[in-house]
C-alpha cells in the first residue's frame, strides 16, 4: 500500500518572518541616515525633545526614537499688499509694502521650539507688527512729506520692525513699494506742483529779464564811457594843439618885437608885389620903410 505524499504550500512561515526581518532591519538602517540641505540647518529631536541641531551634509539618528526637522536659513520676503494708514494731516493712505527677513543659523532650535515653523513664527511675530508699525510712523509724516521723505520713512518703519519684532529673526530689509492716496488728494497735489511749475517759470523768465537787463546796462555804460574817453583824448589834443600854436605864435611875437627888420622881411614875403591903386596923401609905399637906422 503506497503512502500519500505531501505537498508543498509556499514559503513556511519561518522563511517569511525572516524575510520581514530583513526588510524592517533595512528600513532602520536606512532610516539611522540623513541630509541637510545647503541653506538649511536641522533640529535635531529625541522622543520630541531637542538634543541638538545639524549643519548641512550626511549625518546619523537612531531609529525610532530620533527625528530632524529642517529649517530654512535662506532670506525669506514676505508682502503686505493693502495696510490701510493715515497721515499726521488726517489723509488716507493705502500702503503697500514687503520685509525680508532670515533666520539666523544659531537660532533655528529656538524657532522650532517656539513656532514649530518659519511660517508660523512670520504669523506671530511679522504679521501682527507691520500693520501697526506703518501706521504709527506713518502718522508721523504728513502726506506731502512722506512722499518727499520716501528713503527716512522706510528708514523709521525698519528701525520701529527691528525694535518691536522679538524672536529668533533678522529683519534684513523693508520696502515701501509705492503709497497711493485718495484722488481728490493726488489732485490737489497734482495743482499745487502745477502752480508751484508755473511759479518757477515766472522766477526764470524774470530772472532772464534782469541778466538781459543787466547785460544791456552794462554794454551802454561801455559804450558812453568809450565815448566819454574818445571825447576826452579829441579835446585833450585841440588842448595840446592849442597851447602848442599859442606858443608859436608868442614866441614869434618875441621874435619880431626884437628885431625890427625881420617884420620887415616878414611884411615883405607876404606882398604879391602889386602897388595900392589909391594912397593917401604924405602916406608910403606898403611893406617899404625907407628910413634906415
Amino acid at each position: 500500500m503506497a503512502l500519500p505524499t505531501k505537498i508543498s504550500s509556499g514559503p513556511s512561515i519561518t522563511a517569511i518572518v525572516g524575510i520581514i526581518v530583513v526588510l524592517v532591519l533595512l528600513g532602520l538602517s536606512f532610516s539611522c541616515w540623513y541630509t541637510v540641505d545647503q541653506g538649511e540647518r536641522g533640529v535635531h529631536l529625541r522622543n520630541g525633545k531637542i538634543i541638538g541641531t545639524a549643519a548641512p551634509g550626511m549625518s546619523f539618528k537612531m531609529p525610532l526614537f530620533d527625528k530632524v526637522v529642517k529649517i530654512s536659513t535662506q532670506t525669506h520676503t514676505v508682502s503686505y499688499e493693502r495696510l490701510q494708514a493715515y497721515s499726521r494731516d488726517q489723509q488716507p493712505a493705502t500702503i503697500r509694502a514687503s520685509v525680508t527677513f532670515r533666520v539666523p543659523e544659531t537660532k533655528v532650535a529656538d524657532v522650532y521650539a517656539n513656532f514649530k515653523s518659519i511660517d508660523a513664527m512670520v504669523e506671530r511675530l511679522v504679521d501682527r507688527q507691520v500693520p501697526t508699525q506703518i501706521e504709527n510712523i506713518f502718522g508721523q509724516y504728513t502726506a506731502i512729506s512722506a512722499v518727499q521723505e520716501r528713503m527716512k520713512f522706510v528708514i523709521d518703519v525698519s528701525d520701529a520692525l527691528k525694535s518691536s519684532i522679538k524672536g529668533p529673526i533678522e529683519i534684513t530689509s523693508v520696502q515701501v513699494e509705492n503709497i497711493d492716496f485718495s484722488s481728490a488728494y493726488e489732485k490737489s497735489v497734482e495743482d499745487r506742483m502745477r502752480a508751484e511749475v508755473e511759479v518757477q517759470t515766472q522766477k526764470q523768465n524774470l530772472e532772464k529779464e534782469r541778466v538781459s537787463a543787466q547785460i544791456a546796462v552794462t554794454k551802454a555804460q561801455a559804450e558812453a564811457d568809450s565815448q566819454l574817453a574818445r571825447a576826452k583824448a579829441q579835446a585833450e589834443a585841440i588842448r595840446i594843439k592849442g597851447e602848442a600854436e599859442a606858443a608859436a605864435i608868442k614866441s614869434r611875437a618875441e621874435a619880431l618885437a626884437k628885431n625890427q627888420n625881420l617884420i620887415e622881411l616878414t611884411k615883405a614875403e607876404k606882398w604879391d608885389g602889386r602897388l595900392p591903386s589909391t594912397m593917401l596923401p604924405n602916406s608910403t609905399v606898403p611893406y617899404f620903410n625907407t628910413n634906415s637906422n
